[in-house]
This record gives structure tokens, sequence and C-alpha cells, in this order.
């Protein structure tokens, strides 16, 4: 079913299952309101998938001028999100026309009326997150206090962290190169691998990796380097 040849003046968009006017305008940034205006011959209750509808010209999904779009992920709210960013939460729904906050879906994008966060310098090694990883357990597997993986974190919420994210390990207290609390620092020798490391001293390769951030490849550790033996 087409939309008729009069003029659109935003862009065509063809109707799919399970899409209602509401779901449309929360995607397109728009109204219910501006959608049938477009569409005056539209039948809300009854879409129809292939059908043709009008879509208006501010509703370009990913348009957000003079800020910048932030991905919806599980428990985030309007509040959360406001607080997150430094905004205040009537300025994040003003630039949020079409979206209910009552009904934020993970993935949604939404307008951040503001500049983006200037990206956080790590003074240490970055870690990218992975599935299972808290910043408990993190700061106990590389030896750090928990308040010092937050402080160098502070744009992180530590109560949902994604995986694939990456954080910020600190180096270590004294200028060390990386934290082993808990543990001892062994230096390569000729012939060394991390495999072989691990066999020498009793603990999993997958172990020693993890309690070895700062080693870009393991594949290929040098002469001298300081490798962590977690305790």
């Amino acid at each position: 079913m087409r939309q008729s040849n009069r003029q659109c003046p935003g862009f065509i968009y063809t109707i799919k299952s399970g899409d209602t006017l509401y779901s449309l305008a929360n995607r397109y940034n728009t109204t219910v309101r501006a959608i049938l205006q477009n569409n005056p011959e539209l039948n809300p209750n009854n879409l129809v998938v292939g059908q043709q509808i009008c879509l208006p010209s501010k509703a370009t999904p990913g348009s957000c001028p003079g800020g910048f779009l932030h991905t919806v992920t599980i428990n985030d709210t309007f509040y959360s999100i406001a607080r997150r960013y430094n905004i205040s939460l009537t300025s994040l729904l003003n630039a949020n026309p079409g979206i209910d906050p009552d009904t934020l879906q993970i993935g949604q994008r939404i307008c951040i009326p503001t500049t983006p966060p200037p990206a956080q310098e790590c003074p240490g090694r970055l870690y990218t997150i992975q599935a299972g990883d808290t910043f408990i357990s993190l700061a106990r597997r590389f030896g750090y206090t928990l308040d010092a993986l937050i402080a160098a974190n502070p744009q992180v919420n530590p109560s949902n962290l994604q995986i694939g994210q990456q954080i910020c390990l600190p180096p270590a207290p004294g200028g060390g190169p990386f934290a082993c609390y808990g543990g001892s620092i062994y230096r390569v020798k000729p012939g060394d691998t991390l495999y072989s490391i691990a066999s020498r001293f009793g603990i999993s390769y997958n172990r020693l990796v993890q309690a070895n951030p700062q080693i870009e490849n393991p594949a290929n550790i040098s002469i001298g380097e300081p490798i962590c033996i977690p305790g």
C-alpha cells in the first residue's frame, strides 16, 4: 500500500510488523500529532505492514543539533541520564519532545542537549569490560581499592557496566608500572612465554593474563619485562 502522490514534507517510511504511531514517534523524535498532520487519511488504529506514510522532516533519526546522542542502556532513566551529564531534567525532556520518559527502551537514542563530555585521560591502562565484570571483582583481580578504581573513572556508572566498555586501570601507588597487590613481580627471562610462566607458578594462563592488563600482546613479551604473578 503506497502513500498518496501528494508531496511529503519529510521522508517516506514503510510500516513494519509491530509498528505503532507511538513507537514511530519515539524512534524518530517526533510526535503522534505531527505524524497524523502529515497523513490526514491515515487510520492510526489500522496500520498495515508495507503501508507507506510520511514522517516529518524534523524526525530524521540521529538528529541532535547542538548536542549529542546517548544510547539507552539497562537501568537508564531520564533522571539518571540527566545526573550523569550534569543537566537539568527539564532541559532533557525539552530536547526529546517525542519520547515518553516512562517507556525508555534499551538501544533507544535520546538527545543530550549539551556538548559531549571531554574524553577522560587514563594515566594507567585501559581495560575492556567482559561478561561478569564488576568494579568490585576488577578491584580484587587487579589489586586496587574500590575507591581508587571509582576515582579513576568518574564518568563511569559502576552499577551499569557494559560489555565492550573501556575503563581506566590506575597506575600502582609509588609510580610502579602497574598494581600487583597480593602477588609478586617476576622478570621475563630468555625463552619465557606466558604459558611457561603460568605453568612454573602453578596458575592458569587466563589468570596470568588477567593479572597483567598492561601486556598488550600476550604472545610477545620482552626479556626483563615485569610480570605480576597473582597470589
